[in-house]
């Protein structure tokens, strides 16, 4: 498929469509969601700062220059500390999700456009414009053909999220539309991401955000100096979505229809527990199971209905999803999770340890755990949870969950956005005094100077 039925590429008609926002006409509500997007992936900054994994990354590139990595000292290259950024919003999957997709938008895009507004000067309009082009393109990337990246074995975050941290980064730079067209072309070449991680708990999903985030530098600042990309780069014959989605057939006008006027951003989730999109349904429904007074050793077994598209990601191999092999595959356990949060009450960050991994009493439950699949369940429209369990004596509990706490049909208020970053920066080792000071700094950082240098430390 070469081109659309405008004429114009979609790469094309996303320049025109970014290049035409406007930060005095970007709506109160949109404005507010790229606010709690901050608060949100900043939380997790400083959450993840001290993590093994972090460490790593940042032992593995140079220091000094002149952009922030968030709670950490001295300054890096504007592509490494996007990725550095990007890496830990992402690290301990308690991110933002569009259900759609599902993608993840805050950990990619906010990381991108802090970045390349600091290095380049440009002030807190500019950033707004960025994060509102990028988080709005990734959720609507996603909706092109649903399932069908990772279906193929790709993380559609990684994927997609390398052209939307491009669009991102071209419009806060104020890149015209060849430039942009351009950048984006080069991003196709750069994208990827494979999700073998599932086999064993490996740590590059987590680089997968980061790494986005950083093509959206390289990406721009290479097309921005006249580098040729291809125009059809998402849509063609040999396009990024025929090849990460296996057919270039899907649904453009999902990228660009109401653009500017719809905002499919608004629809995003922010997750009330550190584990990933889909366990999140489950784990209400297990806290609420724990409530009913039986305990853990009670239960004979467990059935959870689920889609189709969890399989892969959340339930098999089910022998090692009864027993995750650390505690980041845990994440990706529907067993672990349902069983961690009946017998702990809760799925914080603190549920997620190479402790809980080895605890006898959480696995034995999680090993009652199974599933069968529901045909006619609504994913990726909608994530939900059900749990039945029935105990030695007979006596059958079911829960279920129609939908993912923090979305659109039970959201998070700004309130609760803040009550969770102010527990993400206390575990990362920040004071209140110092929290105050961030939530202080998000109401005017889209009005004038943007500066993030003060949260270095």
């Amino acid at each position: 498929m070469e081109g659309t039925a405008t004429g114009k590429s979609v790469a094309e008609q996303l320049a025109d469509v970014s290049g035409a926002l406007s930060a005095d006409r970007i709506p109160v509500a949109v404005r507010a969601r790229v606010e709690e997007l901050l608060i949100d992936v900043a939380g997790l900054c400083i959450a993840a700062r001290h993590a093994e994994y972090i460490h790593a990354l940042m032992a593995g590139v140079d220091h000094g220059g002149s952009c922030s990595a968030l709670g950490h000292g001295g300054g890096f290259s504007a592509e490494d500390a996007a990725m550095i950024n990007g890496t830990a919003a992402h690290g301990e999957d308690f991110d933002d999700t569009f259900e759609g997709g599902p993608v993840h938008s805050g950990a990619v895009i906010v990381p991108a456009v802090l970045a390349a507004c600091e290095r380049f000067g440009r002030n807190g309009r500019a950033a707004l414009i960025g994060m509102v082009a990028g988080t709005e393109t990734l959720c609507r990337l996603s909706l092109v053909i649903p399932k069908a990246i990772h279906q193929a074995g790709f993380h559609p975050t990684s994927v997609l999220g390398a052209m939307a941290s491009t669009l991102a980064v071209s419009a806060a730079l104020g890149l015209n539309r060849k430039q942009t067209v351009d950048a984006l072309g080069i991003a196709g070449s750069m994208a990827g991401g494979i999700i073998e991680y599932l086999a064993e708990g490996a740590w590059t999903k987590r680089l997968h955000a980061g790494w986005a985030a950083r093509i959206g530098l390289h990406a721009a600042r290479i097309g921005q100096q006249g580098f040729l990309g291809p125009r059809t780069v998402l849509e063609g014959t040999h396009g990024l979505f025929n090849g990460f989605a296996r057919s270039a057939a899907g649904n453009y006008d999902a990228v660009t229809r109401d653009f500017g006027r719809e905002w499919r951003m608004l629809s995003l989730t922010f997750k009330p527990y550190a584990t990933g999109t889909m366990n999140q349904p489950y784990i209400d429904c297990a806290l609420r199971l724990a409530r009913k007074g039986f305990a853990a050793d009670d239960v004979a077994a467990v059935l959870c209905e689920t889609a189709e598209g969890y399989v892969h990601r959340l339930w098999e191999p089910l022998a090692a999803k009864h027993r995750p092999a650390n505690d980041y595959a845990a994440k990706f356990s529907a067993p672990f999770n349902i069983a961690v949060a009946f017998v702990t009450g809760g799925a914080g960050l603190e549920a997620f340890s190479e402790k809980t991994v080895r605890d006898p009493r959480i696995l034995a439950l999680a090993s009652k755990v199974h599933y069968v699949v529901d045909p006619d369940n609504p994913y990726p429209k909608a994530f939900t949870g059900h749990i039945k369990m029935t105990l030695k004596n007979g006596r059958v509990f079911e829960e279920r969950q129609p939908h993912i706490r923090g979305g659109v049909h039970e959201p998070l208020a700004r309130a609760d956005i803040e009550r969770k970053f102010r527990s993400n920066v206390a575990w990362g080792g920040w004071t209140d005094q110092r929290a105050d000071q961030f939530l202080r700094f998000v109401k005017t950082a889209f009005d004038g100077k943007l500066d993030v240098a003060a949260f270095r430390g």
